[in-house]
């Protein structure tokens, strides 16, 4: 996380862009324009093209798992820095492993790489992000019902105050975090890693309130791991709270009573549609529940009210509960759509999905939204 500058310096010598893997989305800001965002499954289409036609790669303090999102083996020449020798070479095969920490690794590299003049891989990688911002606002407007998930995410982006600290949980929240939020200089923001728990929104936002009493813990949570541990974890805040010299610790609820995360893997890793008996949560007054505590409950469930609200939490004297109201059958849509999986998606449909035609409409505007931004919100 501190290797921000010498990244920076290597990208502007190499004429490269950078991509960032979830748990390093605070890296770099995503105002530079030679960032593609992430990296994954959660990632942004100019990250996948970037890495299907790169011919060097670069990896700096990261082990990134997912290797289908790396180039080809054999593609790219390959060099990577990390603390840990364990870690070098498993994800890609490099050509040249460097042992040691990424900020002075990078300081003794940067001597001995000389500018590239041609800035034509440069021009494109930043086209193509231009490109991707245009759509991922796009989508995120597109009407749904009752809210976007995404739009939610989008209008906290630019809501949110330069010290701000971001977690999300381990379900379609991060998917919304990880796309739309624009990181600027000087946020933190993390995720559960390595296993990916659900639950970890909450107590994190909490833990950097407690590590940063100064700054704006915000928690994106869905209605699941919020049922799961969140409720509890307010009884935590509301023992301190009064004690922090900001009282500011914004909880946004994503409240479409559905594991949604898990809905959408069922349907597009197995092809299986959505089984109510284990995938529908019961609904509850999350906000009526922060009053109770004596907090700010905010209820939105029309998104002309989401601007609002953002404003009104981030702006109120004590910690504060948003529970929106958002649509289960918005797709979580990955940078790269494969075969496999646009085959799971249909049969899951044809197979009876009880929410098949949301699920449908939702997906046909995303899709189009892809291809041309703006498109599907003018053919409504």
């Amino acid at each position: 996380m501190d290797a921000g500058p010498e990244v920076t310096e290597v990208a502007n010598l190499l004429g490269c862009g950078v991509a960032k893997a979830l748990l390093g989305k605070a890296a770099l800001p995503d105002d530079l324009p030679f960032v593609t965002g992430g990296i994954g499954l959660l990632g942004t289409t100019p990250s996948w093209n970037m890495m299907m036609n790169c011919d060097t790669l670069l990896m700096v303090g990261s082990s990134f798992p997912y290797a289908e999102f790396l180039p080809k083996e054999g593609q790219a020449r390959g060099v990577q820095i990390d603390i840990d020798p364990r870690m070098v070479g498993i994800r890609y095969p490099m050509e040249l492993n460097l042992i040691g920490d990424s900020v002075q690794s990078l300081r003794a590299l940067i001597p001995l790489l000389k500018r590239k003049e041609d800035r034509s891989w440069r021009e494109k990688i930043e086209s193509d992000i231009r490109d991707w911002w245009k759509t991922e606002e796009a989508r995120a407007k597109e009407s749904a019902n009752p809210i976007n998930p995404e739009f939610v995410a989008w209008e906290l982006s630019r809501r949110l105050p330069d010290n701000a600290i971001l977690s999300a949980d381990s379900g379609t929240t991060a998917n919304w975090y990880g796309r739309a939020i624009k990181m600027r200089e000087g946020m933190k923001g993390s995720v559960s890693g390595s296993l990916a728990s659900l639950g970890a929104a909450v107590p994190y936002a909490i833990a950097a309130k407690f590590a940063y009493p100064d700054r704006v813990p915000v928690a994106l949570t869905g209605d699941g791991a919020f049922q799961m541990n969140g409720l509890n974890e307010m009884l935590t805040v509301k023992k301190y709270w009064k004690e922090w010299s900001d009282p500011r610790l914004v909880f946004i609820v994503f409240n479409n009573q559905d594991l949604n995360q898990v809905t959408w893997e069922q349907r597009i890793e197995a092809g299986d549609p959505k089984l109510p008996m284990t995938q529908s949560i019961p609904d509850m007054p999350y906000a009526a529940f922060a009053e109770s505590l004596g907090f700010r409950g905010i209820r939105v469930d029309k998104p002309e009210d989401v601007g609002r609200a953002l404003d009104e939490a981030l702006s109120t004297n004590s910690p504060a509960v948003i529970d929106v109201y958002t649509d289960p059958d918005v797709p979580t849509i990955p940078p790269h759509i494969t075969f496999e999986q646009a085959k799971n998606f249909s049969t899951a449909l044809l197979h009876m999905d009880p929410d098949e035609g949301g699920v449908i409409k939702e997906s046909v505007k995303s899709v189009v939204e892809g291809i041309v931004p703006g498109l599907g919100e003018k053919d409504k």
